[in-house]
């Protein structure tokens, strides 16, 4: 409504964004954190505090038994590793394959947990590194005041005037 009625009162439309969030390790069910540094992969953690933290810590949507897995599959609602592939796995193609494999049964939690694993562990590594390089003049140029060259009010809207 407020986008409809906005320029009746000389405002601007209003913008929303939307956006998926990270689930704790846990589940949707638990919330991450910082007095449990089990709920989430901090970018400071080691790759093997990574590999630990998902083996032990992210829950599966397998079965209880590989026997059960193998027939029912993983339900990928409740799999925390499969849902954080969806964000930091690059291959769509390769995303689909575990998607089908692990779904059907063909392929097991652990598998998915090395795969996730294997992702973050570079992720966090990349991030670092080009955090090391920051430096406290990167910093004071980052936050100086400067002056912002605002777009001109139609070009916000998509409209020419």
């Amino acid at each position: 409504m407020t986008r409809d009625i906005s320029h009746k009162i000389k405002y601007e439309k209003p913008a929303s964004v939307y956006s998926t969030f990270f689930p704790a390790l846990q589940g949707k069910k638990s919330k991450m954190s910082s007095s449990d540094p089990n709920s989430s992969i901090l970018l400071t953690d080691t790759a093997a505090q990574i590999k630990s933290k998902i083996n032990k810590f992210a829950k599966s949507g397998g079965g209880a038994t590989v026997e059960e897995h193998r027939k029912n599959g993983a339900d990928l609602d409740v799999d925390v590793p499969f849902q954080y592939l969806t964000f930091f796995l690059e291959d769509d193609a390769k995303l689909e394959e575990v998607r089908t494999k692990y779904s059907s049964g063909e392929m097991l939690t652990g598998e998915v947990k090395a795969l996730l694993i294997e992702c973050l562990q570079k992720f966090v590594a990349k991030f670092q590194e080009k955090r090391k390089q920051v430096t406290n003049e990167t910093v004071k140029q980052f936050m100086a005041v400067r002056k912002i060259n605002p777009f001109p009010k139609h070009w916000a809207a998509g409209k020419k005037l």
